[in-house]
């Protein structure tokens, strides 16, 4: 089982994360997204150590549509979002694909 957590973005996301001691993360900056984003998740997937990318919600419009559906399909590693309106109905459907059952099923 994986243990690591990777985290995907700007500098600036990926700094409070490495100062919490996350090793694992790919800095893209703003202006390099379109560029180098699919590069950096697609790396990140294949890296067997990590179980969870970290990304913020915004950063999913520069993928492309393929890297897109690779990450929002994938089960492990599982992507989680932060930030820029991923409500909770979107960290629910991310909680229930990386365990397998929905916690909050409504009877």
């Amino acid at each position: 089982m994986s243990q690591e957590i990777g985290v995907i973005g700007s500098p600036e996301f990926t700094t409070g994360f490495r100062l919490a001691g996350v090793r694992r993360f790919e800095n893209v900056p703003e202006e390099q997204k379109d560029d180098e984003l699919d590069e950096a998740v697609s790396s990140m997937l294949d890296d067997d150590e990590v179980g969870i990318i970290v990304m913020h919600n915004d950063d999913l419009d520069h993928l492309s549509r393929t890297v897109r559906q690779t990450v929002e399909t994938s089960v492990e590693p599982v992507l989680v979002t932060l930030g820029g309106g991923a409500g909770s109905g979107g960290l629910r459907e991310q909680i229930k694909r990386a365990i397998g059952i929905d916690l909050m099923e409504e009877e």
